[in-house]
């Protein structure tokens, strides 16, 4: 992500030229090709994300590239003063636990500020991607509903289920495929989320959609390559381990 601090510049991307003023922030896939252009003396700040961790926020920020959110009125300007501040109180120095609650309202933040962003029409590319977005923001807002079908969603998209199905088959993922990714995801969040000592893995994943611990602890080793309770503490193990680093006086530990 990249805000625009002081000056402007001109951001190319998908086929987009973005120009970014003093506030304005947008997105960008570092992992195609892109171009910024600086317009005089400038000061931008940058916040990678690791892309899955992206998804687990933003639905399809693939397409948000080089779209721009200004940061004129409303949660957009509370989100770039937000993360100003934060850029700033780090640099003085900030404990591990403080960062990492602060960069989970950052996330949530963004989520919050591209809920409603769609490209503009210039961009889209046929009938087809308007349909898919709205499919996708219907999935998100649904996701842990343990009861949501290909039909619910063609209902609710007054699609056939069929169409529904034709719209995944370009994404290279089928729609259950995506549901369950999409639902271990959040749980992964949660997991790490939520004290360990406090709601229970089976609590989670009945928040998150699945119909049984079982089969919740299945899917996600599958995914993860452990139960989610030896994923939940062996996360807590190495933050602690930050934790404690970062507080020896310069000394590394052994994690």
């Amino acid at each position: 992500m990249q805000l625009q601090v002081e000056g402007e510049c001109i951001e190319l991307q998908n086929g987009r030229e973005t120009r970014l003023v003093s506030g304005d922030f947008t997105l960008c896939d570092s992992s195609r090709k892109f171009e910024t252009v600086f317009r005089g003396p400038n000061r931008m700040l940058l916040l990678g994300i690791p892309f899955r961790r992206l998804r687990q926020y933003v639905i399809d920020p693939e397409r948000l590239a080089a779209v721009p959110t200004r940061s004129e009125t409303g949660l957009s300007e509370f989100f770039s003063s937000f993360l100003i501040n934060y850029w700033a109180e780090y640099q003085r120095g900030m404990e591990t636990a403080a960062a990492e609650r602060c960069v989970a309202a950052i996330l949530d933040l963004l989520a919050a500020v591209y809920a409603d962003v769609v490209p503009s029409p210039t961009y889209a590319c046929s009938l087809a991607e308007a349909h898919a977005m709205r499919i996708l923001r219907f999935i998100e807002t649904h996701v842990k509903d343990s009861d949501l079908t290909v039909s619910r969603i063609a209902q609710a998209c007054k699609i056939t289920p069929r169409y529904v199905h034709h719209i995944f088959e370009h994404r290279n993922e089928t729609v259950s495929c995506y549901i369950l990714r999409r639902r271990l995801e959040l749980s992964e969040v949660a997991l790490l989320s939520e004290d360990p000592r406090g709601r229970s893995v089976t609590a989670i994943a009945f928040d998150h959609g699945f119909n049984s611990q079982t089969h919740f602890c299945r899917v996600f080793r599958a995914k993860y390559g452990m139960t989610p309770r030896e994923y939940r503490h062996s996360k807590m193990a190495l933050i602690e381990c930050n934790q404690i680093s970062r507080t020896s006086a310069g000394t590394a530990l052994p994690c």
